[in-house]
């Protein structure tokens, strides 16, 4: 019986984003949170004994600024090595051949699957051969499992390959593939990586996506880490999630419909923000915080949200290692505006065009075009993954909603004084 890890998607060295407006967020173990991460995979693969480590591409998070972070990775490869812990690896879209511009030589416990062709290592004490390929530039688009060989009989197989497989939200296409393709081939386990949600696809055989070992942003909320594997008799008997994360991110949905007053408010929000800091399991927590729900307190929230901002940061600060990343107010009235003027009134028409509001654009260049010479002043790395003038559809709902919200909360309080 032997064990084995397989992890993917560290991105060393890339920084976290939502918290760094805050004075007292601890920016330093933000900064290296990444690193943090990564050397507990490589204490968990000393303290588990594992035969060897899987790494499923994206190690890196692009072009290195600096030596520094090779070195910081080469430094943890021997760490490996002097645990006699061989490591096989493969190049992602974000470090791929054409990426990295800088190198440097890997110790000879590490194996780097070539860009050019499918490789196989062949392990004879455990009867285990693993085959893989790199990425050759940053968008691949060619199915790679098709040049995979098939199972080498009497070992168990396994496929390491970073892919989007057929296709996850929010995540390029590249090396497209079918679990039927990666079913045909044989192999016991699948070892993939570039999707960032822990995915276990197939238990016959194993496809299993581990998530990234740490969440970079709110887009990232839950735990992260890598997959525990043991084998017996040349098959897979157990695969297990195991956290590697120093950081959590989280969102939290609160369901306003039943609060009538602000210290009730203010207690669900403690109480939820302890459920959360529990489930972290004492790590630092970023919290984005969102109030939905038709309530009697919506004008309230809307009129002074810069207040309600400062009391929700407030209570996390009492708890300690707890921060908020945003708060989005998503609440409305109990009861619809419309009906407190008659149907024929400017007050009503202009009520139903600010309920019908749309903000159909999603490129900010659109609706402003002075962002254009702005963003041509951006250095290119800002640009490469997240544009930020283009809207999600997420963040493009709760724009719109914050601005209905805002000036419904304004309607109100004008017609109050007319009446």
């Amino acid at each position: 019986m032997f064990s084995f890890l397989h992890a993917a998607d560290i991105h060393l060295d890339s920084p976290l984003k939502g918290l760094e407006v805050y004075q007292d967020a601890p920016l330093e173990q933000i900064r290296g949170a990444a690193r943090r991460a990564f050397d507990n995979l490589v204490e968990m693969a000393i303290d588990e004994e594992v035969a060897f480590v899987l790494l499923a591409g994206d190690l890196y998070d692009g072009d290195w600024k600096d030596y520094n972070t090779g070195i910081y990775f080469v430094s943890r490869m021997g760490r490996l090595r002097e645990a006699g812990i061989p490591v096989f690896m493969v190049s992602g879209n974000h470090d791929a051949a054409s990426q990295i511009t800088r190198s440097l030589n890997l110790p000879d416990n590490v194996t780097l699957f070539s860009h050019k062709k499918v490789e196989t290592s062949i392990l004879d004490h455990l009867g285990v051969a693993i085959h893989g390929q790199s990425f050759s530039s940053r968008a691949v688009t060619d199915d790679l499992t098709r040049n995979y060989p098939h199972a080498l009989p009497g070992l168990l197989n396994i496929g390491l390959l970073h892919t989007s497989l057929n296709g996850r939200p929010n995540h390029e296409p590249y090396a497209p593939c079918t679990l039927d393709a990666l079913r045909s081939k044989g192999y016991q386990y699948w070892a993939l990586g570039h999707v960032h949600q822990r995915e276990e696809l197939s238990k016959g055989p194993w496809v299993v996506f581990p998530g990234n070992i740490q969440g970079r942003h709110i887009r990232e909320t839950g735990a992260k880490g890598c997959t525990l594997v043991t084998v017996e008799d040349g098959q897979v008997v157990e695969v297990v999630a195991r956290e590697l994360d120093v950081l959590r991110w989280s969102q939290c949905q609160l369901d306003l419909g039943r609060c009538e007053k602000t210290e009730s408010l203010l207690e669900m929000v403690r109480e939820r923000f302890e459920l959360e800091r529990e489930r972290a399991d004492g790590r630092p927590l970023a919290i984005r915080l969102i109030l939905d729900g038709a309530t009697t307190l919506h004008a309230r929230l809307h009129e002074n949200s810069a207040h309600w901002h400062e009391e929700f940061r407030a209570v996390a600060a009492t708890l300690g290692n707890v921060w908020i990343e945003k708060i989005i107010f998503t609440t409305r009235k109990t009861h619809v505006a419309c009906e407190e003027f008659p149907d024929d009134s400017p007050i009503a028409d202009l009520q139903k065009s600010i309920l019908g509001f749309r903000l159909d654009s999603v490129h900010l260049l659109d609706l402003i075009p002075d962002f254009e010479q702005l963003r041509n002043k951006l250095p290119p790395d800002l640009l490469v993954d997240d544009d930020p003038f283009t809207l999600c559809e997420e963040e493009l709902t709760a724009l719109r909603e914050d601005v209905t919200a805002l000036l419904m909360a304004k309607m109100q309080q004008g017609g109050n004084r007319a009446n």
